[in-house]
């Protein structure tokens, strides 16, 4: 019998009603041969509503409590979930990840897979049983604690049932219908992508994307699990929605698929820097160890043996980074001028593994920009991306224009 696996996000189990539909998409299912794994998240705003309650109650809360409050949200939505089936003569029942078991490693809050064993639901599945409601997110450390796989967690939940069971795929059904050229939001020349490769899904994903969590991406490239993003409010027929993909399996791609940004980014400059050998470890090691998550980093030409060193970060570490650079200089580890914080910026991407065959696309990229009068800041590339760090006042002009210049618009 085939395996398929369903994740239904928040939105999409907010209600009964609502989760009454889920029902009723994986009743189809079922009534087409298969045995189906169905992933939930907690329904929507619970979880924040769970973190508000752990910070209210202990500002320096232990993390393993902290996961034990969490992780209750799916429980309700799966044992919810598995009482509608019921009443749909459906066969089914929820499990916790601690029942399966979802075996992880002790860092709770942010904890990583490591083993899924079959032989729990496998069993139940030859005994008669059609659906295994699974509660996203949870699983159990070597200590027998419940962990939490951090925020989004319910899509890694998904995509490691898919490689764990060979799912024939993995089905994440959301609040939009599938993956876009870019947020429709900010265009309505935004198109549907039929299909779209892993590569490109996980750039777009790590750029500000939040259709899919990267970590789910990550997993589901490794073990070459085919994702479909759907959407829950309305009817799919069987090529609905984008399929997430190995490269191969797209026939023609396009040089850009998509454009991606993030408002929530900051650019910092330490000033003066000596320009020594291991100057660049001086002062990304404390960043990392201080959990800054740098992206673009930019060393400008050095003159009388000083420098300076520009990196990008997420807006809310910047006070982290701060405070690592400076307790660095006190330790004499680095010596600056001055660290200077640049909060008002944000991220525009171009993504595409057509760039690897085709020149031109960072000049192509960079004149849509001028053309917008739209001063670059920062300059990153990969093997199929392109990323600029620009004023945030100018986003969302800039994001329409890249469309236009790479031919994104929807047809017709």
């Amino acid at each position: 019998m085939s395996v398929l696996v369903m994740k239904f996000g928040g939105t999409s189990v907010a209600t009964l009603d609502r989760i009454r539909r889920a029902a009723k998409r994986v009743g189809r299912e079922v009534a087409n041969g298969h045995d189906v794994i169905v992933i939930v998240s907690a329904m929507a705003g619970k979880t924040n509503e769970l973190v508000g309650w752990v910070e209210e109650t202990s500002r320096f809360f232990d993390a393993r409590e902290y996961d034990a409050v969490v992780s209750s949200g799916e429980q309700v939505t799966a044992g919810l979930m598995a009482l509608t089936l019921q009443e749909m003569d459906i066969p089914a029942r929820s499990w916790q990840g601690w029942q399966v078991p979802l075996i992880t490693n002790s860092s709770h809050a942010s904890a990583r897979i490591e083993e899924i064993p079959t032989k729990n639901i496998t069993a139940k599945f030859a005994e008669g049983m059609k659906v295994a409601v699974i509660a996203g997110f949870q699983g159990i450390s070597p200590e027998g604690r419940i962990t939490t796989l951090g925020r989004g967690g319910s899509d890694t939940s998904a995509v490691a049932f898919a490689a764990a069971f060979g799912a024939v795929r993995c089905d994440i059904y959301t609040d939009v219908d599938g993956v876009y050229t870019t947020d429709p939001r900010i265009t309505d020349k935004a198109r549907k992508l039929d299909r779209i490769a892993f590569e490109e899904m996980l750039e777009l994903a790590s750029l500000g994307a939040k259709v899919l969590q990267t970590r789910s991406v990550e997993l589901a490239m490794r073990y070459n699990v085919k994702l479909r993003v759907l959407s829950s409010f309305e009817d799919n027929g069987e090529n609905a929605g984008t399929l997430v993909c190995p490269e191969e399996d797209i026939v023609e791609s396009q040089v850009v698929s998509g454009v991606a940004y993030s408002r929530d980014e900051a650019k910092m400059t330490l000033i003066s820097v000596a320009d020594r050998p291991g100057i660049a470890a001086a002062i990304f090691g404390p960043l990392s160890e201080a959990g800054v998550n740098v992206d673009m980093i930019v060393q400008n030409i050095s003159e009388e043996g000083r420098t300076d060193m520009t990196f990008s970060c997420p807006i809310n570490q910047v006070a982290r980074a701060e405070q690592a650079m400076r307790a660095a200089k006190e330790r004499g580890e680095i010596n600056f001028h001055d660290l200077v914080a640049d909060t008002d910026v944000a991220k525009v991407s171009v993504v595409g593994i057509g760039m690897r065959s085709h020149a031109g696309v960072a000049a192509q990229m960079f004149s849509a920009l001028k053309d917008e009068n739209i001063n670059i800041k920062v300059i990153t590339t990969s093997e199929i991306k392109i990323s600029v760090l620009i004023d945030r006042k100018y986003l969302e002009l800039a994001v329409q224009a890249l469309h236009d210049s790479f031919g994104l618009e929807r047809e017709g």
